[in-house]
């Protein structure tokens, strides 16, 4: 019987690929396969593996782990692969932010649509290009999971320009929001029964039930009682549109063009701008601290993280049928949102594989803001793909957060702005700037 291989790309996300590792250890059949960890950065990948042998041994596993600087050399004969790159680190995050808030557009995470997400993706698809090549060569069964961001638009190019079809993209999104939800009405999370589809961080509660009955009254009477919870995004979005998103209310603020335009609703809402920035410091620090620990003996705990990779490898490899929610192309699967569009729907996983559920129709009002998402992402994807830098512009024209807060000759000339900063990322044909 073969080892199970499971190759981490970007491994030095040291933090994540704990708490990944830490969920696989956590399966019985899984303490002995093979951790095959991967990163461009030497320091990062050293400390990537010094934790993953404290976690194996802290937990009582025997994994093989190898550390690779050849990406070849650890994707060699994987069954999975698990992509969690970031591509251009701390400093192309704060290109995203930067420039943009200096032409009025406010940010608050930055990764999945508007400027920030058009330019995250279009430097990330050069890697998963050269990704994919080499899983066709040397891997070329495994399942590519895929947690990195902008999730719709990298999952929608892997499936379209690369030829890859075992793709699954991974976020807990739907998962965290329905443990929240649960909790806010008091319902055992065990005990509710719930659907959600959409696209990813645009997802829709469709379903919300305990015991056959819906327990979405009893979340508008919490909201009635509550000013506070009114002063979010989302359950200003959910009481308007009716159904919950599936993401936090700084994410959903940026896929929408109401409120981050207007300095009043940001203070209502309580919109923090450029809150990932925070994020990515404090990801830092963790990294350092990570390191810093290992290097004098004396190793972090880490806990499981619920995180679905893990719960899909034991699901192949054992054939135990669990359901996950993935981003997977939109093939029938939800009918009045585009065909081949990245959609988020819950996915049976087994020994087969994973395999999506058709959903049918989303409503009508969510589908229209998911259909203007899915258009955006279309028109990036078509950029790399086409090799046309007016696409670039495009689809941030069709942007609702930046159009909502520049005409259109400002939206170009970003453009062209953040096209010097990341022209060493971009793909060469992307490069040109094109002027107002």
């Amino acid at each position: 019987m073969t080892t199970t291989k499971i190759a981490f790309i970007g491994a030095g996300s040291v933090v994540f690929t704990q708490g990944l590792l830490a969920d696989l250890f956590a399966f019985d059949e899984l303490r002995g396969v093979h951790i095959a960890l991967h990163d461009i950065d030497a320091e990062r990948l050293a400390t990537a593996e010094g934790a993953a042998r404290h976690i194996a041994d802290h937990l009582g596993a025997a994994p093989t782990v190898t550390a690779h600087a050849d990406r070849r050399a650890a994707l060699e004969g994987a069954d999975f692969v698990i992509n969690i790159v970031q591509v251009g680190m701390r400093e192309a995050t704060r290109t995203d932010f930067e420039i943009p808030a200096r032409y009025g557009v406010r940010q608050t995470i930055g990764d999945t649509l508007g400027v920030g997400g058009v330019f995250r993706a279009l430097r990330t698809f050069p890697l998963l290009k050269s990704l994919a090549e080499d899983i066709a060569e040397v891997c070329s069964d495994a399942w590519l999971l895929n947690y990195t961001n902008p999730m719709a638009m990298n999952v929608q190019y892997l499936t379209q320009a690369t030829g890859l079809t075992r793709v699954v993209g991974l976020c807990h999104s739907v998962y965290w929001t329905m443990r929240d939800l649960s909790e806010l009405v008091g319902v055992p999370y065990e005990e509710v029964n719930y659907l959600a589809a959409g696209v990813n961080h645009q997802a829709w509660v469709l379903r919300f039930e305990h015991e056959g009955r819906s327990l979405y009254p009893r979340l508008d009477a919490l909201i009635e009682q509550d000013p506070q919870l009114r002063r979010r995004v989302r359950v200003d979005m959910y009481r308007r549109l009716g159904h919950y998103p599936t993401e936090t209310s700084e994410h959903s603020s940026e896929y929408v063009p109401w409120y981050l335009g207007h300095a009043e609703e940001v203070e209502r809402l309580r919109l923090p701008i450029g809150a990932y920035l925070d994020i990515v410091d404090d990801n830092v620090a963790q990294y350092e601290k990570t390191r810093d620990a290992l290097a004098s003996g004396t190793p972090l705990p880490v806990a499981g993280t619920m995180e679905y990779a893990p719960q899909v490898v034991h699901s192949v490899v054992t054939g135990t049928p669990r359901t996950i929610y993935g981003n997977v192309p939109n093939r029938g699967l939800i009918e009045n949102l585009p065909a081949g569009g990245t959609v988020e729907v819950p996915c049976l996983v087994d020994a087969s594989g994973v395999q999506p559920t058709a959903v049918g129709a989303l409503p009508p009002q969510c589908a229209a803001l998911n259909r203007n998402y899915l258009s955006m992402n279309d028109l990036v994807v078509r950029a790399a793909i086409e090799d046309d830098p007016r696409r670039i512009r495009q689809a941030l024209m069709a942007d609702p957060a930046t159009a909502a807060a520049l005409p259109v000759e400002r939206i170009w000339e970003l453009c062209d702005e953040m096209v010097r900063a990341h022209a060493d990322l971009l793909q060469p044909g992307l490069r040109a700037e094109l002027g107002s």
